[in-house]
């Protein structure tokens, strides 16, 4: 069948969006109809079912262990600890039920989610980690969310293959480093963004192969510059050593001076490398994937996020891959065929509407299987009962949809309802990535969870803090000190924080300055340093220059924004 460009109006924001011929043959293929909601709702919608970093103390329902948790104990959930969770001393199709044709599938599957036991943290292999989630192989990290492969890593999130490092994100391959966002193959780089293959640096922005430079911006195989000039080895470290690097108004004005220099010179419209026929940003070895942010090894998708190491023909997927394919509408999880509608889930095939479920076949419905087959709500069928009951559901869907709180109709081929998340908005990372303020969430029909009562007994206020590293005494580790935002942010602000042992340590090992925010807070101011995730249409400023392209920079900002071209001409 041959399509046509068609736009629609989304039912959650009644923005218009574009569907394009590409997309619904790709909707054919999975055998879904094309989206009612546009595609930053459908992204907003799934980060809604991830809660990284809000723990909360609680008692193993099973075991009866204390337990960390991303689930309060107010929440109505059936809580395990990750070890009974994983044993045999529970059979989730213990919970199963009938499919009940008088009510919505979106009502049952939310009385599912209510009897299943889910776990309390998503860790994998996690030694001495207790306070870090989702993620694998990880060694003496201390609030890290997300990432594969590191060791005393603290106060990071989606970190690869990295060791000793403090305040990173979206990083790979960085040892003794600090205030890293989106940076690779570094060591010894402080405060920058955006930088692969630099030593020793600090205050860099879209810097390569660089060794020993200070607050510079576009530079490639250089070493001992200062503010993008060049200098000798000699003058270099006269200045290094005399620029007071552990005092935190110095380190103010670097910032200033590093975002100053950055208007003053191109910048390439996008951060895509080694790349085909695709649009986006922070992407790299991707072929025919258009919309996309922050993934790699990626074909033939779009709507991406955060996709890493071979994802295939699949749309509208966050913080997934590993070898993934024909996936739609995806939350966290790894690998997977042929799957729709899911959250947290594990090399799947061939299911739809799933939560926690790993290594499952032809499933519909369910929650926290493993290794199982034709199973709806938890029940298990035969191949042919299946068969036979899957279409009358889906038609079910269709005649009786479930309505949210705000209107939107939900039938089949739409993702789970925000009722169905487990966590209120300010809890999950759609607070990152989509900030609302108290008002506005409950404006928008979402969850609101207010803070709990802390009553600090706050020891430093941050206008005390010694502006020297060298002065701060070892007695501050006993010190509760405010967050400069006193909680009065969009940041899961914790009001107040301490500085660990090992964080001073490195603190003074790399004269740095004491941070004046919570890790929250530090999180959220440099996630922020990322261009917005959508696109607009623009030309090349290079004058002579009729390149058009996709970028992330909007018209109105003051950057200077070259095509590929005429960027690798002038900072190469």
């Amino acid at each position: 069948m041959e399509y046509k460009q068609e736009i629609k109006n989304c039912q959650n924001c009644k923005c218009d969006f574009t569907i394009e011929p590409e997309d619904f043959n790709f909707y054919e293929k999975i055998k879904v109809p094309p989206p009612t909601f546009c595609p930053e709702c459908r992204f907003q919608r799934r980060l809604l079912f991830r809660n990284n970093r809000v723990f909360y103390r609680r008692e193993c329902f099973l075991c009866k262990k204390n337990i960390l948790s991303v689930y309060s104990k107010e929440k109505p959930f059936i809580v395990y600890c990750k070890e009974c969770w994983l044993s045999d001393k529970w059979n989730p199709l213990d919970y199963g039920t009938d499919y009940d044709f008088s009510k919505s599938f979106f009502e049952q599957f939310k009385s599912l989610q209510l009897k299943v036991p889910r776990s309390n943290l998503y860790q994998t292999n996690f030694i001495s980690s207790e306070y870090c989630n989702y993620g694998l192989d990880l060694k003496e990290c201390y609030l890290l969310f997300g990432g594969i492969n590191n060791e005393r890593v603290y106060f990071g999130n989606q970190i690869f293959d990295s060791q000793d490092s403090l305040d990173v994100a979206f990083s790979e391959k960085v040892q003794f480093s600090y205030e890293l966002f989106e940076c690779a193959r570094s060591n010894l780089l402080f405060f920058s963004r955006n930088c692969n293959d630099c030593v020793e640096s600090r205050y860099l922005i879209d810097c390569r192969n660089c060794i020993n430079c200070f607050c510079c911006v576009g530079l490639v195989n250089k070493s001992y510059c200062i503010f993008n000039e060049q200098k000798t080895k000699e003058e270099y470290e006269k200045f290094i050593k005399l620029s007071s690097l552990d005092n935190f108004e110095k380190h103010q004005e670097f910032l200033n001076k590093l975002e100053k220099i950055k208007l003053s010179i191109p910048h390439r419209y996008a951060y895509i490398y080694k790349s085909i026929n695709s649009d986006g940003d922070d992407l790299y070895e991707v072929r025919n994937t258009h919309n996309s942010f922050s993934s790699r090894q990626a074909e033939n998708s779009k709507y991406l996020f955060f996709s890493r190491n071979n994802t295939k023909d699949s749309y509208d997927t966050s913080f997934q891959g590993f070898n993934a394919e024909f996936l739609y509408e995806i939350a966290h999880g790894f690998g997977g065929s042929n799957s729709a509608f899911g959250v947290r889930n594990f090399s799947n095939q061939n299911v739809r509407y799933t939560e926690e479920c790993h290594d499952c076949l032809n499933i519909f419905g369910c929650e926290g299987l493993y290794k199982k087959e034709y199973c709806i709500l938890n029940r298990q069928y035969t191949k042919e009962e299946y068969e036979k009951l899957v279409p009358k559901i889906i038609k079910h869907m269709n005649e009786v949809p479930f309505v949210d709180n705000k209107g939107c109709v939900y039938k089949y081929g739409e993702f789970f309802p925000k009722e169905a998340s487990p966590f209120a908005y300010n809890e999950s990372i759609a607070q990152e990535y989509f900030p609302l303020s108290k008002e506005e969430i409950l404006e928008h029909g979402y969850i609101w969870k207010e803070s709990e009562i802390r009553n600090y007994d706050i020891n430093i206020k941050t206008e005390d803090i010694p502006n020297d590293v060298e002065n701060i005494s070892e007695d501050i580790l006993n010190k509760v000190i405010a967050c400069e935002h006193g909680g009065k942010c969009k940041d899961q602000c914790t009001e107040a924080f301490k500085i660990v042992s090992e964080e001073l340590k490195f603190y003074k090992r790399m004269n740095l300055p004491l941070p004046r925010l919570c890790p929250n807070c530090r999180h959220y101011k440099r996630i922020n340093l990322r261009n917005p995730l959508k696109l607009w249409h623009r030309k090349c400023m290079k004058n002579g220059c009729n390149n058009e392209f996709e970028t992330t920079y909007s018209p109105e900002r003051l950057e200077i924004i070259y095509c590929e071209k005429c960027y690798q001409q002038e900072v190469y």
